[in-house]
């Protein structure tokens, strides 16, 4: 996947593009991870689909933004698709995103043909399952040190870690950040998923999901056109069941 990118308010959005001649399709990832987290989806979707995966605000090789508002999030997605000027697109969301994903359907019809929703319900509350995060640097001197002082996560982002000018080394987050746009993603959003009326696809995990199955079915229920695939896996369906998720994704696109 090729990197680009664009500026927005004079605020650097970094993005991959699968490239080819295939459909466009946005992938918006969660908290903690980055564009590249899809470059599997891409390709398995490939060559019929071209996937476009932003690092979101604050995240990956994207500049850190003064605020981590739901609006802030939806900003940034409509400045990427009219940026690209492919016309609508599907818009694949993961937990804090779907609700991007969702709130972008339901504004601007006009740049959404589809929706999909990975593990996020209509509605949410944030109960601090980030907060473990406020426990680490955000750089450090050297990369072992940045390693040692994340412990138990270490092997989770030793891949995705940043150097600096300097040749000290940082995360792809800062951590108090993460925290901040959590916490955002509380509240009522049957607005934004009711909103809409473009095919919508939700994907849920059966262990350890985020969404109630109770509402998952009643997300299902008051919205038309829309269905539901389950997984056996937790939160991160799409790094869990990536055979599952991609077959998921592919299925439902192809009647689009």
């Amino acid at each position: 996947m090729k990197r680009n990118e664009l500026s927005v308010d004079g605020r650097r959005i970094s993005y991959l593009d699968a490239g080819g001649a295939g459909r466009p399709v946005l992938a918006l990832h969660g908290h903690l991870e980055e564009g590249a987290t899809w470059a599997d989806l891409a390709a398995e979707l490939a060559p019929d689909w071209r996937l476009i995966a932003p690092d979101q605000r604050g995240h990956g090789d994207s500049e850190r933004a003064g605020e981590y508002s739901l609006d802030g999030y939806v900003a940034d997605a409509v400045a990427v698709l009219e940026h690209l000027d492919l016309g609508p697109m599907p818009v694949l969301g993961h937990s804090g995103r779907g609700i991007t994903a969702m709130q972008l359907a339901a504004r601007h019809p006009e740049l959404v043909s589809a929706l999909i929703v990975e593990e996020m319900g209509a509605t949410h509350v944030s109960t601090g399952s980030l907060d473990f995060v406020l426990g680490w640097p955000h750089e450090m001197p050297s990369r072992q040190e940045l390693l040692d002082a994340l412990g138990f996560a270490a092997p989770m982002f030793a891949n995705v870690l940043r150097p600096n000018a300097d040749g000290s080394w940082r995360l792809p987050f800062v951590p108090r950040d993460m925290v901040d746009s959590e916490a955002e993603v509380t509240g009522d959003h049957w607005a934004a998923w009711l909103g809409s009326a473009c095919p919508a696809l939700l994907i849920a995990g059966s262990r350890q999901p985020c969404v109630d199955p109770g509402l998952v079915a009643e997300m299902i229920a008051r919205r038309p056109n829309s269905t539901l695939v389950t997984l056996d896996t937790d939160h991160f369906v799409h790094k869990g069941d990536p055979t599952g998720f991609a077959k998921a994704v592919r299925e439902f696109l192809r009647q689009y």
